[in-house]
């Protein structure tokens, strides 16, 4: 496999001044620059596995053969590696956390100091390299179809705007999922329907609830 791959200059950008998403971009107060070092790390890391280094979503990804593999991202109060198919990694150090609730695909190992990551790095090294060969195997995560019944008003707003039905079920299943969650979570019937109307944009873009 190859190593050491050639740094993007787009992740340098958002190293020195942060996704540029919010008015903190640039500014200590900015989540990339609380982790600067962590971040740093995990990309050194994750670049000698050979990925190939891209922005998307704003944060650094890691693609193989243009297939997304990990990202690494900073919060408030850590930083991430994330891997897009980490259901399917074996996880013998139990360091793998899902980032919500109701996430089926997706793993996280969180930081807060790069003594961490140092620690970690032959088992991180692992875990990205099993998820090369994941991709080279063309292995899926087998979703489990939301059990949640879709809202009524949701349903109405379907009778109304077939293309909305169709964009809604070409999303992959944790997005519809976590739209009905979000979308039946509101009491009252006007409230559902206020949070339909605000996201119809979203679903017909192809986006998910938190893209």
């Amino acid at each position: 496999m190859m190593k050491n791959s050639q740094m993007n200059p787009n992740v340098d950008q958002y190293l020195a001044e942060g996704c540029g998403r919010c008015p903190l971009a640039s500014t200590p107060d900015c989540k990339v620059n609380k982790r600067p070092a962590e971040l740093r790390a995990l990309r050194t890391i994750v670049l000698e596995c050979g990925l190939t280094e891209e922005v998307k979503w704003g944060i650094p990804c890691y693609t193989f053969q243009k297939r997304n593999v990990v990202t690494i991202s900073a919060f408030n109060e850590y930083c991430a590696l994330s891997f897009f198919k980490g259901a399917l990694l074996k996880d013998d150090h139990h360091i793998l956390e899902k980032p919500g609730e109701n996430t089926q695909a997706a793993r996280r190992i969180r930081f807060t100091n790069v003594q961490q990551i140092i620690e970690l790095e032959p088992v991180l090294k692992a875990s990205i390299n099993e998820a090369i060969e994941i991709e080279k195997a063309g292995l899926k995560v087998e979703f489990k179809k939301s059990p949640e019944p879709i809202p009524e008003e949701l349903q109405k707003k379907f009778a109304e705007m077939p293309a909305l039905k169709t964009a809604f079920e070409s999303l992959t299943p944790g997005r519809q999922r976590a739209y009905i969650l979000y979308f039946s979570g509101a009491k009252q019937s006007k409230t559902r329907e206020a949070r339909i109307e605000k996201y119809i944009q979203r679903i017909l873009d192809g986006k998910g609830l938190h893209d």
